[in-house]
């Protein structure tokens, strides 16, 4: 694992690229390697995730190996909940990453000396959990009701666009996305309206897959997402096409440090990402002060 800060002078080296005239800002985006209309990237991303939302946890343990649990426990280590905060999950449809932060804080409690004031923060912790698709969001909320966490107040369940919220500005204490950010069409918006509706003082997180720069370890990689994640995605899920494009939008997201310079721009402080597995996925973090 490495820990790099992002710091002022490689942001403003890196800023110029998302002026105005950047091309995030243009009537083209990337789906996967092919160039499509902006207008037509939620629609094509909606249908992937409806396609692979029924194995959607199988397929994550199967191209990770089971890492992706350990990269969420780290993502909520990092977060450091607390009782009575209000959370923010976006793209978290499966509810992975707000039951392990609903866990965290039923562990505190239980550790915790039992008084009426720690009874009331508790049932004033709100985990938000937004995804834009609703066959996700309706994965989650099963798996919820298998987890005995169906009735639990303190997770709700929204369908919502991260790069257009519905939440009041200054209105949460934690920010998280995890794997979803690198799907949106306009990555500047969803990074401005996470700091919008932070809190002074809150905390943005970001767990995505990343960039792998050491030679033999990337063509290693390389070989297996292109010629086995494709091929998994077709035997287990009958559907190739979808892995093929998660496959290549890891590729289109940007590098480490020119995200941590987008992160930067949107206005946080304290800029910082930690390598995992090589930069396989990359835990960016900064704050609203």
């Amino acid at each position: 694992m490495a820990l790099r800060m992002a710091t002022r002078r490689l942001g403003s080296k890196l800023l110029p690229r998302f002026s105005s005239t950047s091309v995030l800002h243009s009537h083209a985006t990337s789906f996967g390697f092919k160039e499509i209309p902006e207008e037509e990237k939620s629609r094509m991303v909606g249908n992937v995730f409806s396609n692979v939302a029924s194995n959607y946890d199988l397929m994550n343990d199967l191209m990770s190996a089971g890492l992706h649990r350990l990269w969420k426990d780290r993502l909520v280590s990092k977060l450091n909940p607390f009782p009575g905060m209000k959370h923010l999950d976006v793209a978290g449809g499966t509810g992975d990453v707000a039951f392990r932060i609903l866990e965290t804080l039923n562990s505190v409690k239980s550790r915790a000396t039992q008084d009426v004031l720690d009874d009331n923060l508790h049932e004033e912790t709100q985990i938000f959990v937004c995804d834009i698709n609703p066959k996700m969001l309706n994965v989650g909320q099963k798996r919820a009701l298998e987890r005995g966490l169906g009735e639990d107040k303190s997770l709700i369940w929204v369908e919502g666009d991260a790069e257009a919220l519905n939440y009041k500005d200054n209105s949460m204490d934690g920010y998280t996305i995890a794997f979803g950010i690198r799907n949106v069409t306009h990555i500047e918006k969803v990074l401005a309206e996470a700091y919008r509706v932070l809190k002074w003082g809150g905390r943005f997180l970001c767990l995505e897959l990343s960039h792998v720069e050491v030679p033999i370890f990337k063509e290693l990689y390389d070989y297996y997402s292109f010629s086995i994640i494709p091929a998994v995605g077709e035997v287990v899920a009958g559907d190739r096409d979808s892995y093929q494009y998660l496959v290549e939008s890891i590729r289109r997201f940007p590098s480490q440090e020119t995200f941590a310079s987008m992160i930067a721009a949107a206005g946080f402080q304290k800029v910082e990402y930690e390598n995992l597995v090589g930069g396989v996925v990359a835990i960016h973090s900064g704050l609203k002060i």
